[in-house]
C-alpha cells in the first residue's frame, strides 16, 4: 500500500459502494473517513431488497470478509419472482421451484449497511457532514460541509450518488433522460394494510407488467413492501403533471386514471402507501464518456455511471468499484496514485457501459408491449 500510506482517504457518501471500500482499505491499514449527509444510519427510510450477484457485489464481500455475515442476515426465498399481468394473472411463478443455487440471494438495505458499519473501525462514519464544496489544498483537498467542519484529504472517492457534487469536479458530462419516471411507494405491515398483494407477494418479487407500463413490488423482512410504478413519461412531467406526491389523494387519483385498465387489486399499493410517494425521473449516463484521471479524487457507483434499476446493477457495480479502486490503490504495480486510478477508471468505464446498455434495453423492453414475453425468455 506504498501509494497510500500515511496518507488520509476522504469517502464522500455512506452507501454500500462507500462503506465497502472504507472496508476494503482498512483492512490493509489506510487511514479512512466516510462523510455522509444523513444524521445517522436510520435516518431515511430504507428502499427495496436488494439481489447481490455472485460476480459482484457478492465477491466484494467475500473480499471483505463479510460473507458469514451476510449468510446470517440474507432473506432465502425473496429473491423468487411471480410475473402478474395487469388483470393479477399469474403468469410465471419461481415459489414452485425447487431449491435454487444462491446466485443471486436478497438482503434488506438496512441488515447490509449494518454489516458493512459494523465492519468498520469505531468513528470511520462521520454522519450529519452534507457536503458542500471543496478546493485544493497543495496536493490535497479541503472539504467544506454544511455544518461547518471542514477537512483536509489527501485522497477523496465521490460515492454520494446520483445527484453527486463531487462529479463535476472530475467531468462535466451530464446523464440523459431513459423516457421512464418511477413513482416509488411503500406500505408497512402488508399481510394486513394490503392482504391481497401480500398473497400474491409471497415473501418474494411481483413483477406486473402490461400495456407498457410496470408494478415492481418487493418484500422486506419487517413486513413492509416497496413499489415502484414505471411508465414512459417526457422528462418533465413530474412538474408538468401538477401533482402533489405528498398527497395521497391526488396520487391515488392519477393512478386510477393512468392505470384504469389494471385490476382493483393494486389499488391496494396506493390506497396503504404508509409514506409520501417518491416520483424518480430515470437517467442513465453516456455509454461513451471518458475523462482525464486526476491525481487524487475519483469516484464510484451511482455518481460515477449512474442508471437505471431495471437491470439490478446498481449497488453490484458501486460494490465491485469499491473492490477494482481498493485493488488499484494497493497495487504495487503502478508508479503513483494517478497511475492507479487511471487504470481503476478504465476498467470500471468498460464494464458500466456495457451494463449501462444492458440495463437500457431492458428498460426500454419491460415498458413495451412485449414486456411479459422479454421476460419470460430473460428467465429462460
Amino acid at each position: 500500500m506504498n501509494h497510500i500510506k500515511n496518507k488520509k482517504i476522504a469517502i464522500v457518501g455512506g452507501g454500500p459502494g462507500g462503506l465497502t471500500l472504507a472496508r476494503l482499505l482498512q483492512m490493509n491499514g489506510a487511514a479512512v473517513k466516510v462523510y455522509e449527509r444523513d444524521a445517522h444510519k436510520d435516518a431515511r427510510a430504507k428502499g427495496a431488497t436488494l439481489d447481490l450477484h455472485e460476480e459482484s457485489g457478492l465477491k466484494a464481500l467475500q473480499e471483505a470478509g463479510l460473507m458469514d455475515a451476510f449468510e446470517a442476515n440474507y432473506r432465502p426465498d425473496a429473491d423468487r419472482v411471480r410475473i402478474i399481468d395487469k388483470d393479477a394473472n399469474i403468469i410465471l411463478d419461481e415459489h414452485t421451484d425447487a431449491k435454487r443455487p444462491m446466485d443471486r440471494p436478497e438482503i434488506d438495505r438496512g441488515p447490509l449497511q449494518n454489516i458493512l458499519l459494523d465492519s468498520l473501525l469505531p468513528g470511520t462514519v462521520v454522519w450529519d457532514s452534507h457536503f458542500l464544496s471543496m478546493l485544493p489544498e497543495g496536493s490535497s483537498w479541503k472539504l467544506e460541509f454544511k455544518n461547518g467542519v471542514s477537512v483536509i484529504a489527501d485522497i477523496v472517492i465521490a460515492a454520494d450518488g446520483a445527484n453527486s457534487k463531487l462529479r463535476p469536479y472530475i467531468t462535466p458530462i451530464k446523464p440523459f433522460y431513459s423516457g421512464v419516471t418511477a413513482i416509488e411507494g411503500a406500505v408497512a405491515h402488508s399481510e394486513t394494510a394490503s392482504p391481497k398483494i401480500h398473497q400474491l407477494l409471497k415473501g418474494g418479487k411481483i413483477f406486473g407488467m402490461s400495456n407498457e407500463k410496470t408494478l415492481l413490488v418487493s418484500s422486506k423482512g419487517d413486513g413492509s413492501l416497496v413499489f415502484y410504478a414505471g411508465l414512459k413519461t417526457d422528462e418533465n412531467w413530474v412538474k408538468d403533471s401538477g401533482i402533489d406526491f405528498s398527497d395521497k389523494a391526488q396520487v391515488l387519483a392519477w393512478f386510477k386514471k393512468d392505470y384504469a385498465d389494471w385490476d382493483s387489486v393494486w389499488l391496494e399499493l396506493f390506497e396503504n402507501a404508509s409514506y409520501a410517494f417518491v416520483p424518480r425521473p430515470q437517467y442513465c449516463m453516456p455509454f461513451d464518456q471518458t475523462w482525464e484521471a486526476l491525481p487524487n479524487l475519483t469516484m464510484l457507483g451511482d455518481a460515477a455511471h449512474l442508471m437505471p434499476p431495471y437491470a439490478g446493477e446498481g449497488v453490484n457495480m458501486a460494490m465491485l468499484d469499491a473492490l477494482e479502486l481498493s485493488e488499484c490503490l494497493l497495487s504495487d504495480d503502478f508508479a503513483d496514485t494517478q497511475s492507479a486510478i487511471a487504470a481503476y477508471e478504465k476498467q470500471m468505464r468498460s464494464r458500466a457501459s456495457e451494463t449501462a446498455m444492458i440495463t437500457m434495453e431492458s428498460t426500454e423492453a419491460l415498458h413495451s408491449s412485449k414486456a411479459i414475453d422479454f421476460f419470460l425468455n430473460i428467465i429462460g
